[in-house]
């Protein structure tokens, strides 16, 4: 046997409640270590390289030379071990040739009735100056996803604004004519809408409960923390008027769970408080956390100690989550839902999320951006729907994405799971959408160990919880 060497960053061990787990990181895949299996890697750990004859004299006297061969194969297999004088192996960068949408996004008014005061959002304007985008832009954009999707069963279409809900009569319009088209194209569509819910009436409940929307609903929790922030462009706090209208569509919405989505600012960060308010007083399904981290007004940004808090106060709340789960119950905390989601399906991601490969966001003169966050910016666009995908730029961009071992995430623990993090969140922040987030590196480590046991701890108490609760949302059109 040639020395072999242990490759630390394809894997890591993490040990829950007696069990030792290690995920092979290119793939997020999670194994159980038997004793065996344990020893070798603990014996690489702290010698880096092993020959047989060391193998056979730390181990020898405890198992038999099949019972390591078979290890050493295993973990060669996985790359977790290689031979010493192997070359290193370069990033392999796949290399895009098509696009296949399955998403787009519509920006369908810069205006909104609200003045939130951590909006990312570059183009937005009052409702007096709202830029509305027309039905022929919008009927661009969706014959565009039915030609690029021409291999996929199911397309999505998100209306994004500004407020979404200010282009009321455009939204009618799309969703007749995407259905229409997407029937004609032996396809189903799905229609998703992200709304402050000011502007609710029973008469669009219905509507988009008829065409099965997917809601969110921005909302930051009790009166006096979401009227921090989520005032009107006169000044005055949103919350009984959201929590009137929250409560009229909970009501009525019959046709999918309605989840809130909630911006943790300084001053705005009582995670637990803010998850019983929404989901035990008002009723929706689930709850979800962004911290603002590189919002335009540096003073309401989570930094530091503040920042590591809302981390300590979500695992909180992910205690909660898994005693729940044991118990059989859902408590509706969709950063769990996600976290387990990709832990439990082993994911393998290249590039962090679909912005510019799956999915295409469209600006009210029809250009095409990376997605809904980078409307209104000063990056790039890439096409427009009616002269389409500008292939040759977008692809350079997804092929770029997918090598940031210069920003140091090669050997990141998480890699297949952050790819680097949020494009807009590193152009916000740095300048540059390559660029890590580093703000987040270390906090979402500890968060994804912290997945791992919350996984395996559920995976032992109840494994029933994954195929009722999970797979269900996952699978929801």
């Amino acid at each position: 046997m040639t020395a072999l060497t242990l490759i630390p960053h394809n894997a890591h061990r993490v040990d829950v409640d007696g069990r030792a787990m290690l995920m092979h990181v290119p793939t997020t895949s999670l194994f159980e270590m038997d004793e065996v299996s344990r020893s070798v890697y603990d014996l690489f750990r702290r010698v880096g390289v092993a020959d047989a004859g060391l193998l056979r004299a730390e181990l020898g006297g405890r198992f038999g030379p099949e019972e390591l061969t078979d290890c050493l194969q295993s973990l060669v297999t996985l790359d977790i071990l290689r031979a010493a004088d192997a070359p290193d192996q370069p990033i392999r960068v796949q290399r895009v040739e098509d696009l296949p949408l399955s998403t787009i996004i519509l920006n369908v008014n810069t205006g909104c009735n609200l003045a939130c005061t951590y909006c990312y959002k570059e183009d937005l304007t009052t409702p007096a100056k709202g830029e509305k985008m027309d039905f022929p832009t919008a009927r661009s954009a969706i014959d565009l996803l039915l030609k690029q999707a021409v291999r996929r069963n199911n397309v999505n279409v998100v209306f994004f604004g500004g407020e979404p809900l200010s282009n009321m009569r455009l939204i009618r319009q799309v969703v007749d004519y995407a259905e229409t088209a997407a029937a004609a194209a032996g396809k189903a569509v799905d229609f998703s809408l992200t709304t402050n819910g000011t502007l609710l009436t029973e008469e669009i409940v219905d509507f988009l409960d008829a065409h099965r929307f997917g809601l969110t609903i921005s909302m930051d929790g009790p009166r006096a923390l979401h009227d921090k922030n989520r005032r009107t462009v006169g000044g005055r706090g949103t919350y009984d008027v959201v929590a009137a209208k929250v409560r009229m569509l909970l009501s009525r919405y019959r046709s999918r769970p309605v989840g809130a989505r909630v911006t943790l600012t300084a001053g705005v960060t009582d995670v637990l408080a803010i998850h019983d308010h929404l989901k035990d007083d008002l009723g929706f399904a689930e709850v979800g956390f962004g911290p603002a981290t590189s919002g335009p007004i540096a003073v309401f940004n989570l930094q530091g100690d503040r920042l590591r808090g809302v981390f300590e106060d979500m695992k909180t709340l992910g205690r909660r989550y898994v005693d729940a789960a044991i118990r059989g119950e859902n408590i509706g905390f969709s950063n769990m839902h996600q976290l387990l989601s990709d832990i439990a399906q082993g994911m393998k991601k290249a590039v962090p999320c679909g912005a510019g490969l799956g999915l295409l966001a469209v600006d009210k003169a029809g250009d095409l951006h990376l997605c809904h966050r980078f409307v209104g910016s000063d990056q790039p666009t890439y096409g427009n729907v009616d002269t389409g995908i500008d292939m040759p730029k977008l692809t350079a961009f997804v092929e770029t994405a997918q090598d940031r071992s210069s920003f140091g995430c090669r050997t990141c623990r998480i890699r297949s799971i952050c790819a680097g993090g949020c494009y807009h969140e590193s152009y916000a922040r740095q300048g540059d959408p390559f660029a890590p987030v580093y703000h987040y590196c270390d906090l979402l480590r500890d968060w994804v160990d912290f997945g791992v046991e919350s996984y395996v701890r559920i995976l032992s108490a109840n494994p029933d919880f994954f195929r009722r609760h999970l797979e269900p949302r996952k699978a929801m059109p």
